[in-house]
């Protein structure tokens, strides 16, 4: 195929998600005012709790099983990568750029943390739909793709919420530590971010009493100080965001895909149980519209003041769409020259696209829980999905060029 036929695959699934997005930006509108705060919170909620789990799921139990489960395990490795390199490029960012300090958590995450999930999931099954989809059979290559991105996705929510949760939270503690000797400027918005800014921080102190009193007293059998260990662990981490029901139904769903008997008894057309596996599927069919509907109601909240300045926003769109996509080109080619990648374009289609997808929405999520970088973080992301929105077709562009033979 020519790179104009490239380029027309690629755009089409972009073109979809932006139509859908505006109806969801349009839909927050004030003189709408459909999907307020309180509308976006709830069919958040659903898609979280519902219709996310759902499609991950079903993906992944009709299409993962022991075999193909050994054949993707470069996707972890890659996410990993991912959030690495991102890592020392936000960095990188603040330091050039020299950001206000209660920036820097949010650069580093903004440059680590791609929407490795829900674009994916959207954008594999629209190219997979096509009619003159360069990656084959329709039916074949959008359930493979819906079983790449369920597991992307799953990936995604866990280093999302243990990784950079973390990075926000210890940043946010800081700042409302300091915050007395930086100026009124800088206090969070609300009782409410205050309160939990404050929890946080008593949460903190406890933690540090309760480490200290551990080291200090020797007599304390090691399964009860393994206990408090453990406790403190889950109390940093935030386990209940770790493991999210998406996370959850990707567990439940490798069990069922990797245990042959399950298998047999839930999915395929002859299974005894098969109504489970398709009444799951029907509710997954809602996860895509209803997360870009909240994409595009989400990013209203950019067209507000911050402090971000040009250059910090020029700098993320190019570690976004310039260096991640260069470095994870070299990186995913690489891995395919000396064979760790198997031939699969669609699965290296995939691994590329990881690299070049603008930040995650959940990051607006974080900023809003602990009250600081809410207007900055919005800035950030109106910017980075606008200049999305050219750069993901092109980079999908070429990419099928590079993985199609």
């Amino acid at each position: 195929m020519a790179y104009l036929d490239f380029f027309i695959v690629s755009l089409i699934p972009v073109l979809k998600t932006l139509l859908i997005t505006a109806v969801g930006l349009f839909l927050a509108l004030d003189r709408v005012n459909i999907l307020d705060l309180s509308a976006r919170r709830n069919l958040n909620n659903l898609v979280f709790y519902v219709f996310s789990p759902a499609y991950v799921g079903s993906s992944l139990a009709d299409t993962i099983t022991m075999s193909s489960l050994i054949e993707l395990w470069f996707i972890p490795v890659n996410v990993v990568l991912t959030f690495v390199i991102g890592s020392i490029l936000g960095w990188m960012l603040y330091k050039i750029t020299r950001a206000p300090r209660h920036l820097r958590g949010l650069l580093i995450c903004c440059c680590a943390t791609g929407n490795i999930g829900s674009l994916p999931m959207i954008i594999l099954p629209a190219i997979c739909n096509e009619t003159n989809s360069p990656f084959g059979d329709s039916s074949t290559c959008s359930t493979n793709g819906q079983a790449y991105a369920s597991l992307s996705t799953a990936l995604g929510a866990f280093f999302i919420w243990s990784y950079s949760y973390n990075i926000i939270r210890v940043d946010a503690m800081k700042y409302g530590e300091n915050s007395s000797e930086q100026g009124s400027d800088v206090l969070p918005k609300s009782n409410l971010h205050e309160a939990l800014l404050t929890k946080d921080n008593a949460e903190t102190q406890d933690l540090l009493l309760l480490t200290n009193s551990m080291e200090d007293d020797s007599k304390t059998p090691f399964l009860k100080k393994l206990q408090k260990q453990l406790e403190i662990w889950e109390s940093k981490l935030n386990l209940k965001k770790i493991f999210s029901p998406s996370t959850i139904a990707t567990i439940v769903a490798l069990i069922i895909g990797t245990v042959t008997p399950l298998r047999h008894l839930i999915v395929g057309e002859n299974a005894p149980l098969r109504v489970i596996d398709s009444s799951v599927s029907l509710l997954g069919d809602a996860a895509v519209p209803a997360m870009t509907m909240i994409l595009g109601a989400n990013l209203r909240e950019g067209f507000q003041k911050s402090e971000v300045g040009p250059w910090i926003i020029a700098g993320v769109q190019a570690v976004r769409f310039i260096a991640m996509p260069l470095l994870g080109t070299i990186i995913v080619r690489g891995a395919h020259y000396i064979g760790l990648v198997g031939s699969d374009s669609l699965y290296q289609f995939l691994l590329l696209l990881q690299h070049s997808v603008p930040c995650a929405m959940a990051l607006g999520t974080m900023t809003q829980l602990f009250g600081m970088g809410e207007s900055d973080c919005a800035v950030i992301l109106l910017w980075n999905y606008g200049v999305a929105s050219l750069a993901v077709t092109l980079w999908s562009t070429y990419y099928m060029s590079i993985v199609i033979p």
